[in-house]
């Protein structure tokens, strides 16, 4: 069951259900979905995914759900919640492939933005994106988010090494 947390145009952010462990299972297996998330070498049980999701569950993560069916399409949260100094990093993946590049991650990373500049007092929000993964870094930069340094070569795909990309956005610069 999902509750209207967080409520935008297309979608809405729900606390997780871990109930949806299986779901997610299926898409943390996939591997075009898990190249871009940093673990493509996990093998990711039902029971492990729903220890995952109680753990996520507990903090500031949540579920996207497309607000016309009612489904659950990916999830995205916060980790590293620093009160003291109002930072904390940013995730988001969009598992269901029938809602790639129609703006809902947008939508969702926006929800969640303002939700932390807003509720949880946030000055700075940060992630990490590997260089090739072209439509995150057009979606966070359309949101806002500046590139604020590189750890070059840091990642090895294959037989090729990309750079993981800094980036953050201030409370303010939303756009």
């Amino acid at each position: 069951m999902y509750f209207k947390k967080l409520v935008g145009e297309n979608c809405f952010l729900s606390p997780i259900d871990v109930n949806d462990a299986e779901l997610f299972t299926s898409w943390l297996n996939d591997l075009e979905i898990v190249e871009n998330l940093g673990f493509p070498n996990l093998m990711i049980t039902v029971e492990s995914e729903r220890t995952m999701l109680e753990e996520l569950a507990k903090e500031h993560n949540y579920a996207i759900i497309d607000q016309k069916t009612n489904q659950c399409i990916g999830n995205c949260g916060f980790k590293y919640v620093d009160l003291l100094n109002k930072t904390a990093e940013v995730g988001i993946f969009i598992g269901n492939r029938d809602f790639w590049n129609r703006g809902y991650g947008q939508e969702a990373l926006k929800l969640l933005i303002d939700y932390g500049f807003q509720s949880l007092n946030l000055h700075s929000v940060y992630l990490k994106v590997f260089s090739y993964n072209t439509r995150a870094i057009r979606c966070y930069e359309k949101i806002g988010f500046k590139e604020i340094g590189r750890r070059r070569e840091s990642l090895l795909r294959g037989e090729v090494w990309h750079d993981i990309i800094l980036m953050d956005i201030l409370v303010g610069e939303v756009s």
